[in-house]
Formats: C-alpha cells, sequence, structure tokens
C-alpha cells in the first residue's frame, strides 16, 4: 500500500530536534574526513588546484574542515554566523587571490567541499522519520551558509585581487618612497600611479598620512595564525578603500607598517575619513586583527607630506597598547600637551585634587563633568546646568562641593584650568 495511502503522522518536535543535533554533531566530528573528501574531488577535477604543492593542498584542507566546524557548530548552538567567524575565509580569499588562483577555480572548489559536505550529512543521517524530518529541517540554514560564506569569500578575493593588481610593477611603492621625500613625479607611471589616486600639483587638494600598525591577531584554539605579511597585506587592501573623493587611497606596507596618503578632495573631509577607518578598524577586529592607527593633519601639497608622516607616528605613540585610532586634527592643543604629559607632570597635581577626582570618578565623575561643562559654557553657570541637564541649584551646590575638596575656586581662571589639566591627565593613558 502506498504511503499515500494513510495521513502522514506528526513527529514530536523534541524528537526531531534531538535528531538534528545528533546528525550535527556526527558531521561536526567528521569534518575532517569532509576535508578529506572535499580535496579529493577539488584536486581531481580542477585543474587549477591539482597542480599545487602540499603546503597549497593543506591550506585548502584546513579551510574546509574549518568551514563545516563554522556551520555545524552555530547549528548546534543555535546562533547566527559572525563576521568573527568568517575571518579566516577572508584571509585564505587574499591567500587564493595572491596565489594566481581564478576566482572561477575558487568558487568551484566551494562547490565540490559543499558537496562533500551534503553526502557525509546523508549518509550519517539515518532512515527514521524523525531523522529525515531532521535532515530536512537542516536544508534551509545550511543553504544560507553555504550562500553567505561562499560571496564573502568572492567579495574578499575580487578585493585583494583589485588590491593586488595596483600592487602590480611596484609602481605605489615607489610613489610612496617619492612623496615621503616631499617630492611629485614629473612624469612615467609613477605620476599616472599618483594620478589615479587623486595626488595631483594642487594646493587645494588636501591630503593625510595614515599610519597603521598590527597589533596582533587573534585566533581559535587550534587555528594556525596567518603570517604577519599577510595580515598587513590585508590591512593594507581594506585602507585603500576607505577614500572620501571617489578614488581609491594609495596604501603601500612598508616594512612592519602600513603607510596611506588618502587625498580627501573639495568634498571630503578628515572626520569623515577618520570615521572610515574607525569604522574599518572594528571590523578588522571583529576578525581577530588588532590595529593602532594615527593619522596626520591635511597638508596642501606634496612638500609637506615627510611633515605629516612624523605627526602621523606621534599619533600612533600617544594611542593605548591595545590600539585604537588617534586624528590629530581632531585633537585640540590642549588636549594634545595632556596626553603628551608624562609622569612628571602627573605628580605635580596637588594630592588634593588628585584624590578628589579618583573619589569622583568612582561615583560616575559628575564633578568632572560639571569642571569640564562649566569651562565649556564660559564659565556661565545657568549654561552649565542646561548642558548638564540638571537644575541651576544643582550646578551650583556642585561648584561648591568641589572648592571644598580641592580648594580650588573654578571662577579663578588660573585654579580652573589647573582642574582641567589634573582631569585631562587622569583619563590620559599612561606610558
Amino acid at each position: 500500500m502506498s504511503s499515500g495511502s494513510h495521513p502522514r503522522a506528526t513527529l514530536d518536535p523534541e524528537t526531531v530536534y534531538a535528531e538534528r543535533r545528533r546528525i550535527a554533531g556526527t558531521v561536526f566530528e567528521h569534518a575532517r574526513d569532509i576535508a578529506d573528501a572535499g580535496i579529493s574531488a577539488i584536486t581531481t577535477q580542477i585543474p587549477g588546484y591539482s597542480a599545487r604543492d602540499t603546503g597549497f593542498r593543506a591550506d585548502v584542507h584546513d579551510q574546509l574542515a574549518r568551514l563545516n566546524r563554522t556551520g555545524f557548530e552555530a547549528m548546534l548552538d543555535k546562533r547566527r554566523v559572525t563576521s568573527e567567524d568568517f575571518a579566516y575565509v577572508r584571509r585564505a580569499a587574499a591567500r587564493r587571490a595572491q596565489s594566481g588562483l581564478t576566482l572561477v577555480d575558487y568558487i568551484n572548489a566551494f562547490r565540490l567541499g559543499q558537496q562533500a559536505t551534503w553526502k557525509t550529512m546523508l549518509a550519517h543521517a539515518g532512515e527514521s522519520e524523525a531523522a529525515r524530518e531532521a535532515t530536512l529541517s537542516m536544508v534551509a540554514p545550511l543553504t544560507r551558509f553555504c550562500d553567505l560564506i561562499s560571496t564573502q569569500a568572492a567579495h574578499a578575493y575580487l578585493e585583494f585581487q583589485q588590491y593586488l593588481s595596483a600592487e602590480v610593477g611596484g609602481d605605489s611603492r615607489e610613489l610612496l618612497e617619492s612623496l615621503l621625500d616631499g617630492v611629485l613625479p614629473e612624469r612615467g607611471t609613477q605620476l599616472v600611479t599618483a594620478n589615479a589616486h587623486g595626488i595631483v600639483a594642487d594646493r587645494t587638494a588636501p591630503m593625510v598620512v595614515v599610519r597603521a600598525v598590527v597589533l596582533g591577531t587573534a585566533t581559535r584554539r587550534g587555528e594556525s595564525s596567518d603570517s604577519d605579511a599577510e595580515v598587513r597585506h590585508l590591512v593594507c587592501a581594506s585602507t585603500s578603500r576607505i577614500g572620501v573623493n571617489g578614488l581609491r587611497t594609495l596604501s603601500v606596507v612598508r616594512g612592519g607598517e602600513v603607510v596611506a596618503v588618502p587625498v580627501l578632495g573639495r568634498s571630503g573631509s578628515s572626520d569623515e575619513l577618520c570615521e572610515r577607518l574607525r569604522v574599518m578598524r572594528e571590523k578588522l577586529r571583529s576578525e581577530g586583527i588588532s590595529l593602532a592607527i594615527g593619522i596626520s593633519p591635511s597638508v596642501s601639497e606634496v612638500a609637506g607630506i615627510p611633515r605629516a608622516y612624523q605627526q602621523a607616528q606621534a599619533a600612533l605613540e600617544l594611542l593605548p597598547e591595545d590600539g585604537g585610532v588617534l586624528a590629530l586634527p581632531q585633537l585640540s592643543p590642549f588636549r594634545y600637551l595632556m596626553l603628551r604629559a608624562d609622569d612628571t607632570a602627573r605628580h605635580l597635581v596637588d594630592p588634593r585634587i588628585g584624590a578628589a577626582l579618583t573619589d569622583d570618578r568612582t561615583r560616575g565623575g559628575v564633578l568632572a563633568d560639571t569642571i569640564r561643562a562649566f569651562a565649556a559654557a564660559d564659565m556661565n553657570l545657568r549654561e552649565a546646568a542646561d548642558e548638564l541637564r540638571i537644575h541651576h541649584n544643582t550646578a551650583k551646590y556642585r561648584l561648591g562641593r568641589i572648592q571644598e575638596l580641592t580648594g580650588r575656586n573654578v571662577r579663578s581662571i588660573n585654579d580652573l584650568v589647573e582642574l582641567l589639566v589634573a582631569i585631562e591627565l587622569q583619563t590620559s593613558p599612561q606610558e
């Protein structure tokens, strides 16, 4: 009698879910077996892979295993995959582009790897009704994962390939060295490269210098770390895309750092550029790459680039150990001097002021905020209270409390400056 003669029994959802976890767990445990099958199919069917050395094949095998662990681990944990999960995919894509592998071969390898995964999952699913239901329930999320991961890989491949194309011939590196000497080439391919990045003999096109240093790369347990040189090239490729004038940014790996010369143009701004660099850093940080980025003030001619390069280094030196982005154009001279202060300056702070501010920080920093607001309001108490969104009498009480704790009257210019200096020194990172 055909199965269609009887209504289909409704399976207990908990039973189906238990089968789904069993299958996912089994496939997770067989990740290396899947990678074995995948690499065999890839090297047999794709000529671009078959002629590669053992190191290249081992890298592909590692990526296949990690892809499966990532997808099925997320399924077991009932969570969505994140950009951190894709970090190794982007780095592997850069290595494939750098090796000269074609994009067609790269995407075909993904397809064959996915086929190996499906075959293994079906082989371990079993024949029970619950197993079949569980397998069907996994089709949609696994398909979404495969589509997402292959799209990420293709984008990363194309981005890095574009970066490599700009690097061919060494024109970018030679151009940067010339610019760091304050000279714009007058003719030849270097001048063409400079113009393609918006760098021209034009005083109305402001530029800044960006210096980025890789502080470290995070990997999950059991994963191998990419070489420092590979990571710097990834950072360089990302930096080349942060332009604010519609053009690519000249970006070069120079020794242990990445140096870029973004041209702001007439419509771009340093604030917009800094924000893009912060977004870039956060994206790379989510992929396990920690950066320190220093940005110089803008210069309007090539002759100012050597000084801007040194200023970008000064910005780097002001960053804490865990890095970040620091743009000198966004600092006031006062803030810059406070960041440059040494231990001697901190020891000169009156102990009463230091103790009061330390205690205030543990209580939320309301007194320090009041001092800052009072200074920003040109010592107008009512405007300061409005800015802080507190009653005028509350602000007045706080000023009295500040004088009581520190012995300083905020209505005195000298005392107010001393308090502001003490606040900045306490919040600035110490060397």
